[in-house]
């Protein structure tokens, strides 16, 4: 764990940004997060790494507010991994105190992903093993959502029965919503196709009227597609509320979140008005209308492939990876009406690639995590955990 104080002003940020590097990942402790934390009721951060730890599998962690990180449990330790490995997703801390996640798992084994439960002491049950055959789908990237009827909701990358066209000639089962019980009962609540988007990577959101929203990255009604914005009912009805079109965005890879007027906001990795089609933010009605309020790729950096938090200043907040232009990526501030302000360049030395979603501390700033940079003891960088003080109000 190193400690660096950067402090960022540029005629491109607002001055005075505290940022401070909280861990250095070295492998052994963990490596590539690309799941971000959860602030928990204990006070401190959870986190995964998707690779790194005792088995090289990847891992739960814990880190204080100041820095000080633990590593709860490694995947992997069982012989023959039924307990998974590769956690993509974040944890969530679920009504009963506990945390649960999902694994990514194998792609050539039995083993296609896995739900958990860890406690807060690190002791980890597996509650599902996806396969090929078996119910739920497969490969899990994302985190899990609790609904308000206390069950589990997630999706899976791959499985079902329908099949998707990426583009041609290369086809792969389209990947599903799926619910689960505390104690591990799974049903599939929806199967995606080619026109309701596929391969989603992100988690979903209940929303105030108790309905599921989510994206995709590919698939809907501009074939073989852009990504979709859908709404699933808790009993599996499966709307498409927007199909891009590369010019409003391409590929959301993250969640939505629910702002304070109800209406959702989220992000695409490629597309919008300029035109290297660095991403957008936009926001969009319940009913589907879809409003583009900022295009990444002037001076701002590209490739936004994390959720926005809504912080308690009423703007939002998140992170850009920089695909194929610096590299390194940004966190920046967005007001509900799009008025974007990058807060902090990653320049490799204290982070790159920030592919999770920020949460803001008890103490108003904001925590996140990258997946490369820093350390070299991974061949990339094996990725940091980071603070940013931005004045908000503990």
């Amino acid at each position: 764990m190193l400690a660096a104080l950067w402090l960022c002003a540029s005629g491109s940020q607002s001055a005075a940004q505290t940022f401070t590097t909280l861990v250095n990942f070295d492998g052994t402790d963990g490596a590539n997060s690309t799941a971000g934390l959860i602030r928990t009721t204990d006070g401190n951060f959870y986190g995964t790494t998707s690779e790194g730890g005792a088995n090289s599998a990847g891992t739960v962690f814990r880190i204080s507010p100041s820095g000080a990180l633990t590593t709860i449990y490694s995947f992997c330790s069982q012989t023959g991994c039924p307990d998974g490995a590769s956690p993509m997703g974040a944890l969530i801390q679920a009504g009963d105190g506990n945390l649960y996640g999902t694994t990514y798992g194998f792609g050539f084994s039995s083993n296609r992903g896995t739900v958990f439960k860890i406690t807060l002491s690190g002791t980890l049950t597996t509650l599902h093993t996806f396969s090929s055959t078996g119910t739920g789908g497969q490969f899990p990237l994302a985190g899990l959502i609790q609904g308000k009827d206390g069950n589990l909701y997630g999706t899976t990358s791959r499985g079902s029965a329908n099949i998707c066209t990426v583009r041609p000639t290369y086809n792969v089962h389209c990947g599903t919503i799926f619910k689960i019980t505390t104690s591990g009962t799974v049903t599939t609540l929806a199967s995606f196709d080619q026109a309701h988007g596929f391969s989603p990577s992100s988690p979903l959101v209940q929303a105030t009227d108790g309905n599921l929203y989510g994206t995709t990255p590919m698939g809907g009604a501009n074939y073989p597609g852009f990504g979709t914005v859908f709404e699933v009912t808790p009993t599996g009805t499966l709307t498409v509320l927007h199909s891009f079109d590369a010019t409003d965005g391409e590929k959301s890879l993250a969640a939505l979140v629910q702002g304070s007027d109800r209406n959702f906001y989220g992000t695409t990795s490629f597309g919008g008005g300029n035109p290297n089609f660095g991403g957008t933010v936009f926001k969009i009605t319940p009913t589907g209308t879809l409003t583009t309020l900022h295009s990444f790729g002037s001076g701002d950096s590209t490739g936004a492939s994390a959720a926005l938090i809504q912080a308690t200043d009423g703007n939002f907040y998140g992170t850009t990876s920089g695909f194929g232009v610096s590299h390194t990526g940004t966190v920046f501030k967005i007001t509900p009406s799009g008025t974007l302000t990058t807060l902090h360049t990653f320049d490799g030395a204290d982070g790159e690639l920030p592919y999770s979603t920020l949460v803001e501390g008890s103490n108003g700033d904001l925590y996140g995590t990258t997946k490369y940079g820093a350390s070299s003891a991974c061949s990339e960088g094996c990725g940091t955990v980071f603070s940013l003080a931005v004045g908000l109000a503990p």
